[in-house]
């Protein structure tokens, strides 16, 4: 993959594949299928699936608004796909975007602005990113995923992953407004410190061999200067629209096999927002520990975009009185959801990365959940 400017340093290596082997001649990821999966000549049935429905019942709500008068399922689908892609289109754009971005950007330069690999100074520079970064939980996903493309370590990625879902600027300005800004203040410290220990631990289970490490991680030079590599590669850089009209192509291709999870999540989640009503698990979840497993079950089958989750998460500090709750529910975004864990797999090819995303943070965050109703 060519680099964001006209001065290409020498690789020494072939870029491997995301599951750690060579890649095949000519078979670079803008196929846009997982290099883990079917070939790229197969149908994506998950993805244009998806992607159909989606689009049926988007187009549905817009050409009969009040269908949930005579086909009240059939409307609160239809109804519940447009809310949904309505709050997530955004995201999806704003990363497919930075995935295209982030492809031109030389690995050494990626890994020297996230600090070198198993130590702690790079995760909590991913920590840092995760918090600063304004973005929902769909863009983060995709984001990250090519973060871990590019050579960050997996203990780099889940801090990231885990530390960025609702920790955006706006978010964080309306939770104020919300619960007050000591419990605001509470959760972000909260789901900091979750990111930092998850990532230490997954650095510590890849450095061990428990989890295989990210193929993907080069060493830098003792003596690199990232300020002097931006310099040299800068010279002389003038994208034009060609530039950036290839960047959004290779982001889109590149982000397919991550859309196709966040698609069938959605669809998934309003087939089971349908069935199973708000107000159902709302008057389900006080602050007891059997209210903390309800709501952590809750915010794993009804995945709910960053932007959804606030209020309901306000909801249970306020109307519940069970702040642990509303904690609970905003990290099983990046803990529990099926859709981060899919892609995961579908990133790193293990299926044991993947699952230790819950293993590893769902202890961390029942304990200060449970601490923060006491």
């Amino acid at each position: 993959m060519s680099d964001c400017c006209s001065h290409k340093p020498t690789e020494p290596h072939p870029e491997p594949s995301c599951c750690g082997g060579q890649p095949d001649p000519g078979s670079h990821h803008d196929n846009g299928d997982s290099c883990c999966g079917a070939p790229a000549s197969s149908f994506d049935w998950l993805l244009w699936g998806s992607l159909a429905v989606s689009a049926a019942a988007y187009g549905t709500h817009l050409v009969l608004p009040h269908l949930h008068e005579s086909h009240a399922r059939l409307g609160a689908f239809s109804h519940g796909i447009f809310e949904l892609l309505n709050e997530m289109w955004w995201g999806l754009a704003f990363g497919i975007v930075a995935v295209g971005l982030i492809g031109r950007v030389p690995r050494e330069m990626v890994m020297g602005l996230l600090g070198r690999p198993g130590r702690a100074g790079g995760i909590l520079r991913a920590v840092g990113a995760g918090l600063l970064l304004d973005l929902c939980n769909h863009g983060i996903l995709l984001v990250a995923m090519k973060l871990y493309e590019r050579g960050a370590s997996i203990g780099q990625v889940m801090a990231f992953l885990i530390a960025s879902p609702w920790n955006s600027f706006s978010l964080t300005l309306i939770l104020f407004s919300l619960i007050g800004w000591k419990w605001t203040v509470c959760f972000i410290l909260g789901s900091g410190a979750i990111a930092l220990v998850s990532g230490l631990v997954f650095d510590r289970l890849a450095a061990r061999g428990v989890l295989p490490a990210n193929p993907h991680t080069r060493d830098l030079p003792p003596d690199y200067s990232l300020i002097g590599d931006a310099r040299v590669r800068l010279r002389g850089f003038r994208p034009g629209p060609r530039w950036f009209g290839s960047v959004l192509v290779e982001g889109i291709k590149e982000s397919r096999m991550i859309v196709r999870w966040i698609l069938f999540g959605a669809v998934l989640a309003v087939l089971l927002r349908v069935f199973l009503p708000l107000d159902f698990y709302q008057n389900w979840f006080g602050p007891t520990v059997g209210g903390l497993l309800l709501t952590l079950l809750a915010a794993t089958i009804i995945e709910v975009c960053s932007e959804g989750s606030t209020p309901i998460a306000a909801d249970l500090v306020v109307r519940a009185g069970a702040p642990g709750g509303g904690f609970a529910f905003l990290m099983a975004g990046a803990a529990t959801d099926y859709t981060e864990i899919m892609a995961l797999k579908q990133t790193t090819g293990s299926w044991k990365i993947a699952l230790f995303l819950p293993l590893v943070t769902v202890p961390q965050v029942l304990l200060l959940s449970w601490l923060m109703n006491q």
